[in-house]
């Protein structure tokens, strides 16, 4: 489906929440794309920490204007069946072109975070390349839409087969900082961490903490997934490296 840039700002902007800091600006501001089940209570978490840092926070949700509900989630993108990490790499060029028209936005940071899928679609939106309308659909997207991305911070990414970065080089090179999980039962270890090296071979500058006795989701403490372990501990020291991420200078 072709689509102009401004449509799909308006189709995701009444779903996504946004979470500012006291005072009246600029902020810096992080782009929040959430894993494949979507936009969930523990994404608020996050976007707190990343207020307290003194950064706004955009939650995006990028099912509710597909109708894609949480089942169908489950049930198609997170088996790989719709939504890959490609095209919904188009969701966080319109975040990111709408957080450059506010004037309480920092535009000269701005932060994108992505958790498991989201974290694949960040990864393949550096990607893109002069292939952009072929891979989200946008036919008017301005070229090399993520430059100027200030950073992007990667949580338990899926790297494996139809990930883009396996195929093209990265176009945009932000800073990036990820987390990779050793017991990790669903996107595993290997492809993430062979992903980061590739990006260290182009010269981007990449810095990964190996929770090596993390799982999936480990920050998420509702999850419904016997492969998945919810851990304090690692959420603390996760939160702390969002807060150096949003925080370090530039």
């Amino acid at each position: 489906k072709r689509e102009r840039l401004d449509d799909r700002i308006d189709a995701l902007s009444p779903h996504w929440d946004i979470v500012r800091p006291d005072g009246p600006g600029p902020h810096p501001l992080v782009i929040q794309l959430p894993g494949c089940g979507g936009k969930k209570p523990f994404q608020q978490t996050w976007a707190q920490v990343a207020a307290a840092s003194g950064a706004a926070a955009l939650v995006v949700d990028s099912h509710a204007h597909r109708g894609i509900s949480q089942m169908g989630a489950y049930a198609g993108v997170c088996t790989g069946l719709r939504l890959r990490g490609a095209e919904r790499a188009g969701d966080l060029i319109a975040a990111l072109e709408w957080a450059r028209r506010q004037d309480w936005v920092d535009a000269s940071r701005i932060y994108a975070a992505g958790w498991s899928h989201g974290g694949w679609a960040i990864l393949d939106g550096l990607c893109l390349g002069d292939k952009i309308e072929r891979f989200t659909g946008l036919y008017d997207a301005p070229n090399a839409p993520l430059d100027g991305l200030a950073g992007a911070f990667i949580v338990y990414p899926y790297g494996g087969v139809g990930s883009l970065t396996h195929l093209r080089p990265a176009a945009s090179k932000p800073v990036i900082s990820a987390i990779v999980c050793g017991e990790d039962r669903i996107v595993g270890s290997r492809g993430p961490l062979r992903v980061f090296e590739r990006l260290k071979t182009q010269g981007l500058n990449v810095s990964v903490a190996l929770f090596e006795n993390g799982t999936h989701a480990f920050d998420e403490p509702d999850a419904r997934d016997l492969r998945v372990r919810s851990d304090p501990a690692l959420v603390a020291r996760a939160h702390a490296l969002y807060t150096d991420f949003l925080t370090a200078p530039l």
